[in-house]
């Protein structure tokens, strides 16, 4: 695996929807050739982050560099050939076929008026083969499911072939086994390639398991950085989700577990034997 050699920070960062100010005075770096995962409540500013981090927001203060210099320098399709985004609810042109719309993701990397290359070919191909949505290259992407057009999106994404990739919330609409799917693929993705990638992720579990990197965030600002049997401790999670909670070691692969512990149900307060040691040891890649 060869890492991406290229970095991706917040420095300083404010952002704001009109008088609304979300993010403030924001430090972060986004560690090369690694999957990092951004997780807090609902509001927190993870998608804000998100889409200041691939331009779509103009920041009130501070700036989000690419390699040392702001990335609202650069021009688009630049930026386009390094850092790839798939929005949170992405909208295609009425009536576009599958294999059209992910044939746009090689745009960035094609000049006025040329003809496709047979790697534009072979990228779109490979990348429809990886999210298992070949069958549907001819068809109209709004005749697709939620979840079939969330897999279409990400093929898209793929092709673009880009260093740094951003998915906000990449498996919503998808049932268990495709979000396993997704998320399996974009591990694969990493180690391979060693693409950078960062994601917005509901999904605690899911996060810890997949993750290298873990941020998590409430009212704007990063609470906690580090690993996920670093930062999926009971008290962060309790100060970052207001949520009570154990956290024991996933039998799957070791890595945290978190456990909701509701009103109506009584805390156990003895911690499973061995369940500390095994999640101090971080994410495996299994």
């Amino acid at each position: 695996m060869t890492a991406s050699p290229h970095r991706l920070a917040a420095e300083g960062l404010g952002v704001a929807y009109g008088d609304r100010r979300i993010i403030d005075g924001l430090d972060l770096v986004f560690e090369p050739g690694r999957i990092t995962a951004i997780v807090g409540p609902n509001g927190c500013g993870k998608s804000t982050l998100l889409r200041s981090c691939a331009r779509l927001l103009k920041p009130l203060a501070g700036a989000v560099t690419l390699d040392g210099s702001a990335i609202h320098t650069r021009s688009t399709k630049e930026l386009a050939r390094v850092l790839g985004l798939l929005p949170q609810n992405p909208i295609a042109p009425e009536g576009i076929t599958v294999a059209d719309l992910v044939g746009r993701g090689r745009h960035p990397h094609q000049r006025a008026m040329a003809r496709w290359t047979a790697h534009d070919y072979e990228a779109v191909a490979a990348s429809l083969d990886a999210t298992g949505t070949g069958d549907l290259a001819e068809r109209a992407v709004d005749e697709l499911s939620g979840g079939q057009r969330q897999r279409v999106w990400i093929a898209m994404a793929l092709a673009q072939e880009t260093e740094v990739l951003l998915l906000d919330e990449p498996t919503t609409y998808l049932d268990v086994t495709h979000q396993l799917e997704v998320l399996d693929l974009l591990r694969e993705l990493n180690r391979s390639r060693g693409t950078t990638i960062v994601m917005v992720l509901h999904d605690l579990n899911l996060a810890a398991r997949y993750a290298d990197v873990l941020v998590a965030m409430r009212e704007g600002s990063v609470r906690a950085v580090g690993s996920p049997a670093t930062v999926l401790e009971p008290p962060l999670v309790r100060e970052v989700f207001a949520l009570d909670c154990q956290v024991i070691a996933d039998p799957v692969c070791g890595t945290p577990l978190v456990i909701p512990i509701g009103r109506h149900h009584v805390q156990n307060q003895t911690e499973p034997a061995g369940a500390a040691e095994s999640v101090r040891g971080g994410p495996s890649d299994g």
